[in-house]
Parts: structure tokens; C-alpha cells; sequence
């Protein structure tokens, strides 16, 4: 049974050779400096979160990062309706870092909401994310951790795609913006679409990982017509290089370090 994470999906998606070099032959690209602290900064300010949702002190957290703090008290003073229940608690299940594991064809997918709010009638998953919104929002429609979230949801409750959302809040906005949101609708022709999509994307997975245990046959790589070759780790590996762009690439690592932060790494950007 394979455990298959949003992420996961999205390099499959994306180029099934670099899926391969990353959780099949253990290489990976270690992050610059700048990523590092990104994902820091991200990892932070979900704590501060869940801590908050916990009832537990957040001062220290606060005291040490005045960016934080300015970026904190700005989403509570724009989020005000989801920071002001307008039901009794026993009425909402509200949850943060709320965990669920769906099996489906032979896999488990797990996903980690950072914020759920659910009552009789609707569930809306919240995701903080430390960046500004981005310009075509309409790719976080189609991205792996909206869809697979939003699935798994469904999939393991008894509300109706209608009855589901997901919101992403950019808690960490440029300047003195106020922090913005972007709420994604759901759909019975979405789930169906998901579904349908993910059946697929499995069933070529096991093809593609029983010729690579068995005959050493290594994963389909991306059209190269697709243009993403150029920014990809890994385009020497695959020899899609010009011997003058090279010297540019990063250097490839041993992942021991960079896969624990996998999970976390749509902190960066979607």
C-alpha cells in the first residue's frame, strides 16, 4: 500500500522522472538560505496558530518576532468572522491541525488541515499560508493540496462536496496590506473529476514502480516541450541541459534532511 502525500502528487503530476529521483533514488536539491528561513518563519506561525486554538500562551512566540506579531494581530483584526464563533462550541467542531487518513485503490492518503470548522451543515478547511497571494489565483483551484484536501474531506464524512470548502489565508502580506483570502468552492463534478484523476495517476504508478523494481526501468519523464526542465534540480540527471546552463543548477544532496521538511514545503510557494 503506498502512502501518498499532496505533494507527492504534484511532482507525479508534474514529472514522474523527478518523482523518481527524490523518493525512489534519495536525491534531493537542499533548500538556499532564503527557503530555510521561510519555512521557518511558516512552521512558526502555524504553531502560534494551533497554540491559539489550544489556549495556550503565545507570547514567547510573539515576543521574539515583531514581524509575527504584526502579521498575527493583522489576520485577527481582518478574520473577525473566524475569530468570532457566531454558534456555541458544542455546536462546532473546530480543530486545529486536524488529521485525516482516507485508503483508496491500494493507497492511504493523509492530510493535516491546519484549521477545520465543522457543523451540521458545512465544513470549511482553513490553510495559512506565509506569502502573499499570489497573482493567478486560479491555480490554487487546480493544485494538489486543494483538491486532495477537499477529497479526503468528503470522502470521510458524510457532507455532500456543496457542503465543503477550503480557504487559504496569506497571513504574511507585501507592506501594510491587511492579509488577503481566497475561498474555494466545491463540487460533486469536482470530486468526480478528482476521483477519476487520482484512479489514474495510481494505476500509472504501479506500472511505473513495478518496471522500475523489477526490470530497472526508470520513470516517464516530462515532455520537454512543457518548458520546465530549464528550473528543475535535476535537468542534468536527465541530460536536458545546454553545458553552458549547468553551472547554474542547484547542486543535488542527500535527502536525509530536506524530505522531513516535504510536507512543508508549499510554504515556499504554490
Amino acid at each position: 500500500m503506498y502512502r501518498i502525500s499532496q505533494n507527492q502528487l504534484k511532482i507525479l503530476t508534474q514529472c514522474p522522472r523527478k518523482y523518481q529521483y527524490i523518493y525512489l533514488d534519495n536525491f534531493a536539491s537542499p533548500f538556499t538560505l532564503a527557503e530555510q528561513e521561510k519555512l521557518a518563519w511558516g512552521k512558526k506561525f502555524h504553531l502560534l496558530m494551533q497554540q491559539r486554538e489550544l489556549g495556550l500562551p503565545m507570547d514567547s512566540i510573539l515576543a521574539e518576532n515583531p514581524e509575527m506579531q504584526r502579521c498575527y494581530q493583522a489576520l485577527i483584526q481582518t478574520a473577525t468572522d473566524l475569530f468570532t464563533p457566531s454558534q456555541p462550541k458544542e455546536d462546532i467542531l473546530r480543530e486545529a491541525e486536524h488529521s485525516r487518513v482516507l485508503s483508496f485503490d491500494n493507497s492511504l492518503f493523509t492530510v493535516i488541515y491546519d484549521l477545520l470548522i465543522a457543523d451540521q451543515n458545512n465544513a470549511k478547511i482553513i490553510d495559512w499560508k506565509s506569502y502573499p497571494i499570489p497573482q493567478n489565483t486560479q491555480k490554487l483551484t487546480r493544485h494538489w493540496q486543494t483538491r486532495l484536501y477537499l477529497f479526503v474531506l468528503v470522502e470521510t464524512s458524510d457532507y455532500l462536496p456543496e457542503e465543503v470548502s477550503m480557504t487559504y489565508w496569506f497571513v504574511k502580506p507585501l507592506g501594510n496590506q491587511a492579509p488577503q483570502s481566497l475561498t474555494i468552492p466545491y463540487s460533486q463534478k469536482q470530486h468526480e473529476e478528482t476521483k477519476a484523476d487520482l484512479k489514474q495517476i495510481l494505476h500509472n504508478l504501479t506500472q511505473w514502480l513495478e518496471d522500475y523494481h523489477t526490470q530497472k526501468k526508470p520513470l516517464t519523464q516530462v515532455d520537454i516541450n512543457k518548458g520546465i526542465c530549464q528550473s528543475c534540480q535535476f535537468a542534468t540527471l536527465c541530460q536536458r541541459t545546454q553545458p553552458s546552463q549547468r553551472e547554474n543548477l542547484p547542486n543535488i544532496a542527500s535527502p536525509d534532511d530536506v524530505l522531513k521538511n516535504l510536507a512543508i514545503i508549499e510554504e515556499i510557494s504554490i
